[in-house]
């Protein structure tokens, strides 16, 4: 069952949620082979690597998957497990600061190296040019010890679609899956996503269907379980811990998620914050922090 977070979102959320409209308007598509060929120009000159301010703490390296996984080891050499970290975005957009920050607070709480790959991007990239090299390396990873496997938003179904396809391959797992208000159903089939939507200050319902469309490819392929995971065979996957904010359009597939693992079996905690933004862990906010220790917890077993 869902855990509620018993108190009011904190002075520095309101601040934020009265914020991020203003400071990220939704974007209003109105033409969309423009907003397509518009969002393609802007990818060519931006890409996904790791803030220098990481470098002091990290030795930073990569691996070639046809696309860069960034790999960041303790300056000690030292570690008990690698997490692997998948970025939202929607799909089509390189990681944000906040994003790095989390994760590499995560993997140093936990005593771990961190890989961060830099997925192709939608719209020039479907989910098929990027699912199967993020398996094998996972599957890499798991040869050379533990792994936790984590994601935020887009990247958090990303990672749930990587797990089941890891299980479904009879191999090795992640010990622990790390969720943080992962989009898993793109169908948008999810009752009550409507509703959710509209506490929503951020993610705009309007464009749900546009932005799974650039990742899907295709009509026939958004209900695919490597696409929408949450809409796949639940049974069987590594323990998980999932956060989701009320005030977030993609509460109601989390909801979702949690009913359906509970029927197949799956080991599956969803976190509720009350009246919180999407993605709240990752945010400059109180519950952040909470979050944070809950996630490490975890993780640590």
């Amino acid at each position: 069952m869902p855990l509620p977070i018993p108190l009011r979102p904190s002075l520095s959320h309101r601040v934020l949620a009265v914020a991020i409209p203003r400071l990220r308007p939704r974007v209003q598509i109105e033409d969309l082979e423009r907003f397509r060929a518009a969002l393609e120009r802007k990818n060519t000159g931006r890409a996904t690597v790791p803030p220098d301010a990481l470098r002091k703490a990290w030795s930073v390296g990569s691996r070639d998957l046809g696309f860069p996984a960034w790999e960041l080891t303790p300056r000690s050499g030292t570690f008990a497990r690698t997490v692997v970290h998948l970025h939202g975005g929607s799909f089509t957009s390189p990681a944000a600061p906040q994003q790095w920050k989390w994760a590499a607070r995560m993997a140093s709480s936990v005593d771990a190296r961190l890989v961060f790959p830099a997925y192709p991007l939608a719209p020039q990239h479907t989910w098929r040019d990027s699912h199967e090299p993020l398996v094998r390396l996972v599957e890499e990873l798991l040869a050379e010890g533990p792994v936790v496997l984590s994601g935020d938003s887009a990247g958090g179904g990303l990672a749930l679609a990587v797990a089941e396809t890891l299980r479904d391959r009879g191999g090795a797992q992640p010990d622990r899956l790390v969720l943080l208000a992962p989009w898993v159903d793109l169908t948008g089939s999810s009752p009550g996503i409507e509703e959710a939507a509209a506490r929503d200050p951020w993610l705009s319902y309007d464009n749900h269907d546009t932005y799974a469309l650039f990742w899907a490819g295709s009509l026939e392929d958004v209900a695919r379980p490597e696409v929408s995971p949450g809409l796949g065979d639940l049974a069987g996957l590594p323990p998980a811990l999932v956060f989701c904010g009320t005030h977030d359009m993609l509460y109601a597939g989390c909801v979702e998620l949690a009913r359906r693992a509970s029927e197949a079996g799956w080991d599956l905690e969803l976190v509720v914050g009350e009246g919180l933004l999407h993605v709240y862990p990752i945010l400059p906010i109180a519950e952040a922090r909470s979050a944070m220790k809950r996630a490490v917890a975890f993780v640590r077993g």
